[in-house]
C-alpha cells in the first residue's frame, strides 16, 4: 500500500475547513503543504497562519515542503506545529547536513527534495541520514503541470541507492500523479504519492485516494 499525502495548494483557499475534514475522512495518512517564498520558486504560496490554522484541525500527520531559500530559519517554528515531516531542497541548503541534524534535534523526520535536473547521486554521503527523498516530477512551484517521465527512471536509481546504502529513507514523487502515473511510480518503487489537483478537484475525492492507497 502506498502512503497518500494530499497536497493543500490544490484546496479550495476559501473553503479549507471542509477540505481538511475530507482529509480527516479520507484514507490518507498524510497532507502535504507546499510552502513557496516567490524567491526559490515563482511562485508564493502561504506561511505560518494558514500552517497553524491547518494545524488546528488536520489530524493526519502534517508533510511540511518548503520551496524556500533559508529553510533551516523555520526549523524551530515548524516543529512547533507539530509537524511529522520538514522537506528541504537540496538546491537551498549550503550546509545540507546541519540542517539535516537540526531537523532531527528538532523532533522531526527529515525529508530532502532534488528538483527534476538534480540526479540523485548528489545524496550518496546523506542518504543514510534522511527519512525520506521527495523527488520532484514537476518543476516546483505551480500546480498542473505534465509528469517528467524520467522520473520513473530516476525513482528506480534512488531505490538501489538507498539499498545499497542501507538507508531507510522513504521515497516521495510530487507532480502530475493521477491514475496513469502513480501505479507505474509505486512499481519502480515509491513509497509515498502526493497528489493535488487530482484528488481536490475529484467528484469523489475520498475514492481517488483509496485507490491511490491501494496501489
Amino acid at each position: 500500500m502506498a502512503i497518500v499525502s494530499p497536497s493543500l495548494l490544490a484546496a479550495d483557499f476559501l473553503h479549507l475547513d471542509s477540505d481538511i475534514e475530507m482529509i480527516n475522512k479520507s484514507d490518507a495518512e498524510w497532507l502535504h503543504l507546499d510552502v513557496m517564498d516567490g524567491v526559490f520558486v515563482p511562485n508564493i504560496s502561504f506561511g505560518f497562519p494558514v500552517l497553524e490554522a491547518v494545524a488546528s484541525k488536520c489530524k493526519k500527520a502534517l508533510d511540511v515542503h518548503y520551496m524556500i531559500v533559508h529553510p533551516e530559519q523555520y526549523i524551530k517554528q515548524t516543529a512547533k506545529l507539530g509537524a511529522m515531516m520538514m522537506n528541504v531542497h537540496y538546491e537551498a541548503c549550503t550546509h545540507l547536513h546541519r540542517t539535516i541534524q537540526e531537523i532531527h534535534d528538532a523532533g522531526m523526520k527529515a525529508g530532502v527534495t532534488l528538483n527534476p535536473a538534480t540526479p540523485v547521486s548528489v545524496l550518496e554521503d546523506i542518504i543514510c541520514d534522511v527519512d525520506m527523498v521527495l523527488l520532484m516530477s514537476v518543476n516546483p512551484g505551480f500546480g498542473g503541470q505534465k509528469f517528467i517521465e524520467n522520473t520513473i527512471r530516476k525513482v528506480k536509481r534512488l531505490k538501489q541507492l538507498i539499498v545499497e546504502s542501507g538507508s531507510k529513507a522513504l521515497i516521495e514523487v510530487d507532480g502530475g500523479v493521477q491514475s496513469e502515473t502513480a501505479p507505474r511510480l509505486v512499481a519502480a518503487g515509491v513509497d509515498v504519492l502526493v497528489s493535488g489537483s487530482y484528488v481536490f478537484k475529484a467528484s469523489d475525492p475520498l475514492s481517488v485516494i483509496r485507490d491511490l492507497r491501494n496501489l
